[in-house]
């Protein structure tokens, strides 16, 4: 590997671990928005707001002199912007109101294996050792993490768990059906056209359930909100994505590992979320599960 090849690999990784932290930091923002009294709705609110400008000048920028999408495209594209990034940010935002911040991003840490359970039923995919391994262990890890919020507050944990095991539903269906998709429309201008539908679909709600002058937050709401549009939301996106472009999906996701153990970590410091071995253990198994998943479509692209 010549130096050019390793400054772009190693910016590559680099790009990779901070948008994995930056997106792993957004449940430890939410948390703390929350300690002021906000609402789900409101809260979400905010963040489409304050982040959606950013995606609209991605979407224009990435839609010139690109070809025209067809009228089915833009039928898809409507759907997966509700699911990724309407309901799945909906229903998240509502669990952290009743789950730890490291339970929340385990189990959206169960992405790759929802994927895997989808292709299994809807595209009959068959089961390997591997798949099998990589479930077991998985969601071996998330019962024992599951197991230490139940003890230490048993109110609202199973309600805040099912709600952000929905919202990992939603992103895994979104992965799914924007496979084919991506590869036609480019992955910034469909990240950027879904976020958009979203902050649509997310200001109808808010609408319906909230009057206007539920925006007027205190200032650290407004701040944390500030916080969770650009540093969790944009700046993790584009990053992500630039790091794709230099390493590739299958190291990106390798990088992203550390997002679960910074959330850990993040709790521990801002929230006072304690750290027990049941914890760590557990994030240890979801993190092997997502490992061998990773080393498998890493062997299948070769």
């Amino acid at each position: 590997m010549n130096p050019v090849e390793r400054q772009v690999v190693v910016s590559g990784l680099a790009l990779a671990v901070a948008g994995s932290v930056m997106f792993s930091a957004k449940a430890i923002v939410v948390k703390l928005a929350y300690r002021h009294g906000v609402d789900a709705e409101t809260l979400l609110a905010l963040r489409m707001l304050m982040s959606v400008p950013f995606f609209a000048a991605a979407l224009w920028w990435t839609s010139r002199g690109a070809a025209p999408l067809s009228r089915r495209d833009h039928a898809l594209l409507l759907v997966i912007g509700v699911l990724g990034y309407y309901l799945a940010s909906y229903f998240d935002f509502l669990g952290l109101q009743y789950i730890s911040a490291a339970l929340e991003r385990l189990i959206l840490y169960l992405n790759p294996t929802l994927v895997l359970l989808l292709s299994l039923l809807v595209l009959r995919r068959p089961v390997t050792r591997f798949d099998l391994l990589a479930l077991l262990l998985s969601y071996g890890g998330i019962l024992l993490v599951f197991w230490h919020d139940v003890r230490l507050e048993a109110d609202g944990v199973a309600l805040g768990a099912a709600l952000v095991f929905a919202s990992a539903a939603c992103y895994a269906v979104y992965l799914v059906l924007s496979g084919e998709l991506v590869r036609k429309v480019g992955a910034i201008r469909l990240t950027a056209y879904a976020m958009c539908v979203a902050t649509v679909g997310v200001c109808l709600q808010f609408a319906l359930l909230r009057p206007l002058a539920s925006l007027a937050q205190p200032a650290p709401v407004l701040w944390l909100s500030l916080i969770n549009a650009v540093l969790c939301t944009v700046l993790p996106v584009f990053a992500t994505m630039m790091a794709v472009a230099r390493i590739g999906a299958g190291s990106v996701a390798l990088a992203g590992m550390v997002g679960p153990v910074s959330t850990i970590a993040l709790g521990y410091v801002f929230l006072g979320e304690p750290v027990s071995g049941s914890q760590l253990a557990g994030t240890a198994l979801v993190l092997a599960g997502v490992f061998v998943l990773s080393r498998k479509a890493g062997a299948a692209s070769k």
